[in-house]
């Protein structure tokens, strides 16, 4: 049961409501078991067995083995260290990503060619937003230095899905670092590890009904990378700290009902996502869609763009008003009105205005109605 009934909640790639059951997991560990997972006696034990039961967990679902599971604070700080790691221990001169992916890569990226510890480029974007595999084998294959090739497995802001084992041929072909922020991804779609041939991916609790603050970095057995944390021996000497002990038995908790549930929630939030798609067409005239949106496309994301005018230039604010949270693109960006750097990218139209829609499995066909006729009312 979701949590938030007085409103009309369509911003699900920026984060989900906590699912009751996982909330039911992590609260004995903000009671009752709160011993540091660290200390020798009992109370440190019992925490240090569910911390190695939840990395078991994560590591049978995504098929790949508990000593590659790396629990972190989430997605930004799995990208950074993906990038920075790839940078410093594995010997990449040169980093090959594009321009829609999320800043949390783009900024990382920057900073360290700034500083010339690494040179950069972005690999080519078909018409649709997809990425340009002709592009990015060419380039692969003009590089000299060993290559990081940083893509996101779907783009948060119009879903679009990469062909990632495509990608990640490509790269053994070369001999390049794969990294692929599957924020979007992990939770809402079934991944094998040992058959998708990457060597670091992202993940974030919060994008699939568990909690803030916890995610995963994977790194494949065949790469070694030096602590990105120092001070202490948690997470095998890789990343000093307490452990976020509840947000780690949630983000698995979570993983698991996602897992468990996946094929009849996500049919069911597709079914949403394709009556919002006729609902719009047969409702606000000139509506567009970004992306691939009824292609290889995440389901639970719709990119809208409606034609501007001086209403639809406030049509975020006039539907917060009506109590229903949408964003115009990412959610870590938006509080700067500097328009979408991925809208940008792939479609640069100045008389086009962007909302995401985005759908968890609390959302209802009633809502997307109520939805609609606000669009009709507000625009």
């Amino acid at each position: 049961m979701a949590f938030y009934m007085d409103r009309i909640y369509f911003d699900n790639a920026a984060t989900t409501s906590l699912d009751k059951e996982v909330l039911d997991a992590m609260l004995p560990y903000m009671t009752t078991h709160f011993g540091n997972p660290s200390s020798i006696y009992s109370y440190g034990r019992e925490t240090r067995l569910a911390i190695e039961t939840a990395r078991k967990n994560v590591a049978k679902i995504l098929n790949a083995h508990p000593g590659e599971i790396f629990f972190t604070s989430g997605g930004t700080e799995s990208n950074n260290t993906a990038i920075q790691s790839a940078i410093r221990d594995l010997g990449c001169g040169h980093i090959i990503t594009s321009s829609i992916e999320h800043h949390a890569v783009l900024h990382t990226v920057e900073h360290h060619d700034h500083l010339d510890e690494v040179t950069s480029s972005f690999v080519k974007l078909l018409p649709n937003g997809h990425v340009d595999l002709d592009d990015l084998e060419e380039q692969l294959a003009s590089r000299e230095e060993r290559c990081l090739v940083s893509l996101m497995h779907a783009n948060n802001e119009i879903g679009n899905l990469l062909p990632i084992k495509k990608v990640g041929d490509l790269c053994n072909k070369y001999n390049a670092i794969f990294h692929s922020d599957c924020v979007q991804t992990v939770g809402h779609y079934p991944i094998d590890l040992r058959r998708i041939p990457v060597h670091l991916i992202s993940a974030a609790g919060h994008k699939f009904h568990g909690p803030k603050g916890i995610g995963i970095l994977y790194i494949n057995d065949n790469i070694k990378i030096k602590p990105f944390i120092f001070g202490g021996s948690q997470e095998r000497n890789m990343r000093a700290g307490t452990e976020n002990l509840y947000g780690i038995v949630g983000f698995a908790k979570a993983l698991e009902l996602a897992s468990a549930n996946h094929e009849k929630e996500s049919n069911y939030v597709q079914s949403l996502k394709t009556y919002m798609i006729h609902a719009l067409q047969k409702n606000i005239p000139g509506v567009s869609f970004n992306g691939d949106y009824a292609g290889s496309c995440l389901y639970t994301v719709l990119s809208a763009a409606f034609p501007k005018t001086e209403k639809s230039e406030m049509i975020l604010f006039n539907l917060d008003i009506h109590n229903i949270c949408v964003s115009g693109g990412s959610a870590c960006s938006s509080g700067a009105d500097t328009g979408s750097h991925v809208i940008q990218a792939i479609d640069n139209n100045p008389q086009k205005v962007t909302v995401r829609f985005s759908f968890s499995k609390y959302n209802t066909k009633e809502e997307v109605d109520k939805v609609v006729e606000t669009l009709k009312t507000v625009l």
